[in-house]
């Protein structure tokens, strides 16, 4: 029980932060200090600027030969892309808003690794764990950001049917893809940036969380969360709890252990990505779902990590 206690609280502190930023954001809109137009230039100013500076460090600092794993890549991205395809199928059964599907299929695949994940990793298994968590994230920025464009324009579109060129159009113009693949030779060639760009890249690179969450906060309202409560608890039921608890001990199936298969478990079972709101609200899907869905995946996964970890702990993987 100790040892458990100690998990929550572990994970409580990294989780509580996120939580009390978005918090801050719904009172300064409630008190007048915000209005909805600093929501909306705020969510776009992340979209366009800070979020994909974000991005390109992340990628361009990893070194990407040194931690080349294309076992848990492969692993990764096959599991995400399944996940992703069901996830669509079952929420197109009984969702029938295309702007609520949009943020539902968002919501419920798409992690918070870049935050939260590397955290957790990096207070798990140090440098090691930093540098394996940088090469997932090299993985799932970009399929988490294709994906989101994919189903954020699919089920908008009043044809019906998959307009490839406009999908496909929406990929090459989204800032956090122009964002990879301009960090990736960075990464693979080990270039360096000039000491005043980088520099000036992280003053914006820093203040990504705290303005998204802000604008997250800030669009939230009590009625919304009631109205949208029932696909906001199935996004977070999926997200927290079904997702590692088929995926994980697949990866056990597939021959991972130790430290990988724990990687895997936090991934699978981070919280919604804070960026998921900011890419619902910029391509016209149901944005006070998306931010539903991230208050309480974040809430929730203070007790769902902390179990996963707790229970890795207690048979001995960690």
């Amino acid at each position: 029980m100790e040892l458990y206690l100690q998990t929550l609280a572990f994970t409580g502190n990294i989780v509580a932060p996120i939580f009390l930023i978005m918090f801050i954001g719904y009172l300064l809109v409630r008190v007048g200090v915000f209005n909805e137009n600093f929501v909306n230039v705020g969510s776009r100013f992340v979209f366009t600027v800070t979020l994909p500076t974000l991005v390109f460090l992340s990628i361009a600092r990893m070194d990407y030969h040194a931690t080349f794993n294309p076992a848990m890549l492969l692993f990764v991205f096959i599991t995400t892309l399944i996940s992703f395809g069901l996830i669509w199928w079952l929420g197109k059964r009984w969702i029938d808003s295309p702007e609520d599907l949009a943020s539902f299929i968002q919501g419920a695949f798409r992690s918070n690794y870049g935050i939260l994940g590397l955290a957790i990793s990096f207070n798990l298994f140090g440098q090691a764990g930093l540098a394996e968590g940088s090469l997932i994230l090299a993985l799932v920025i970009p399929m988490y950001n294709v994906l989101a464009i994919i189903c954020l324009t699919v089920p908008l579109q009043k044809s019906g049917g998959l307009d490839v060129m406009k999908t496909a159009y929406q990929i090459i113009r989204n800032p956090l893809i122009i964002a990879v693949i301009i960090a990736l030779p960075f990464s693979y060639f080990g270039l360096e940036l000039p000491h005043i760009a980088e520099r000036t890249a992280r003053y914006f690179a820093d203040i990504t969380l705290p303005l998204a969450l802000l604008t997250i906060g800030g669009s939230l309202n009590m009625k919304s969360l009631k109205s949208t409560s029932g696909s906001a608890f199935w996004a977070t039921l999926t997200k927290l709890v079904l997702l590692p608890l088929v995926l994980v001990p697949l990866a056990w199936l597939f021959g991972f252990s130790g430290q990988d298969m724990v990687m895997l478990m936090v991934l699978f079972g981070c919280p919604s990505a804070a960026a998921g709101f900011v890419m619902a609200k910029a391509m016209g899907a149901n944005a006070q779902l998306a931010a539903n869905i991230i208050l309480t995946t974040t809430l929730g996964s203070v007790v769902t990590l902390s179990t996963g970890i707790f229970i890795v702990r207690f048979i001995g993987i960690i």
